[in-house]
């Protein structure tokens, strides 16, 4: 890898994380850390505002604009592969959201890419297997709530048809058993529950911030599910 493409896959690194580790980036291109000091002077000397924090690592200055990026076709056809298992394995508001992602894509795109991504798309299937359906479309407010640390009130139908309504705090999303589940701490149950999230009937923000302050690791919940990970 030349130095400019370094110096660009440096600047995109920046842009993917609000702190980035000068270790990380020594790591990702296989320099030492002194080429990374020296990589970063020349961002700045071309205009980027890095700056850096102890502990934390370098970060492109609030406010800073940065021109559109740009797609190899490798990177181009990853994300329309992505696109044909975001459509079997989503809901319809990440499928939704995947798809105004994916249009900013194609516009930054030149046209001889555009005209081989188009083709590409149209010989890309996927076959219909068990899954438990995916015409809801509470992924999007889920992940929000699991961001923000808000708490969700939720109507919510059991594999009994018992219907329950339920403040939760959501601490991750897993999929398995060809289903997302949301899991969560229950205030009504005072304590952790996995919700299939297809048979979650109704879902909002309550606008309220998670009152527990002690959540368990959704890793060390994995842990404790009926699948060999």
């Amino acid at each position: 890898m030349n130095r400019i493409d370094r110096l660009m896959g440096i600047l995109t690194m920046l842009q993917s994380k609000k702190f980035m580790p000068a270790e990380r980036i020594a790591d990702k291109f296989s320099i030492s850390i002194r080429t990374v000091y020296r990589d970063v002077k020349a961002l700045t000397e071309i205009g980027v505002p890095v700056s850096f924090e102890n502990g934390r690592g370098y970060f492109i200055v609030q406010g800073y604009f940065l021109p559109p990026v740009s797609f190899t076709n490798e990177e181009a056809n990853a994300l329309i592969l992505m696109e044909s298992i975001a459509a079997r394995f989503s809901d319809q508001s990440i499928q939704k959201h995947y798809e105004t992602a994916l249009n900013k894509v194609r516009s930054v795109l030149r046209g001889s890419q555009k005209e081989k991504l188009e083709q590409l798309q149209s010989q890309i299937k996927t076959v219909t297997c068990a899954f438990g359906g995916n015409n809801f479309a509470y992924l999007s407010e889920i992940q929000n709530a699991i961001s923000t640390q808000t708490i969700l009130n939720l109507e919510y139908q059991n594999l009994n048809d018992e219907v329950s309504a339920r403040a939760i705090e959501p601490i991750g999303l897993i999929f398995y058993a060809f289903n997302w589940h949301m899991i969560a701490w229950c205030w009504w149950r005072n304590d952790y529950r996995d919700f299939r999230v297809s048979r979650i009937l109704k879902l909002s923000a309550a606008g309220t911030a998670f009152r527990k302050k002690d959540h368990t690791d959704i890793n060390e919940y994995m842990k404790l599910l009926p699948v060999n990970y």
